[in-house]
């Protein structure tokens, strides 16, 4: 492959993925999202799978939001505690996973320990377009 091939597909996907990195960086010292991999749906016109890391450092929490399309999330390591509106919160550990329903309101995701970094990787169905969480209204 053309050099010039190579270095035309690493913009590309520099530009797919870039908009996904900055989904969760508000600045603010909140969860770490590490965006892995972005796939457009042939067969859901209009939908795109993301998946990528969290990372919590030790007692980081999100703030409360909600998620436009499904997720999935799997514990890599550590433990996070997650609620999502109506429901009790869960404490769930490395191995553990959950799915959640979209636009339920998540109102608790943070790591479960003060003293060590907890991880997740993450499954988001997004429409074209979309962010992969909104803040929620209070």
């Amino acid at each position: 492959m053309a050099l010039k091939h190579i270095v035309a597909s690493l913009l590309t996907c520099t530009a797919l993925i870039a908009p996904v990195a900055f989904a969760h960086d508000t600045g603010t010292g909140k969860e770490t999202v590490i965006p892995l991999k972005k796939q457009a749906l042939p067969d859901v016109p209009g939908k795109n799978v993301i998946m990528a890391t969290v990372n919590y450092a030790p007692g980081q929490e999100s703030d409360p939001h909600v998620h436009p399309g499904s997720v999935f999330a799997y514990v890599l390591e550590g433990e996070v505690t997650s609620q999502l509106e109506g429901q009790a919160p869960v404490t769930y550990k490395a191995g553990d996973y959950w799915y959640e329903t979209p636009k339920v309101p998540h109102i608790v995701s943070k790591n479960a320990s003060l003293t060590k970094p907890a991880k997740l990787l993450v499954w988001l169905l997004v429409g074209d377009g979309e962010q992969l969480k909104l803040p929620l209204n209070k």
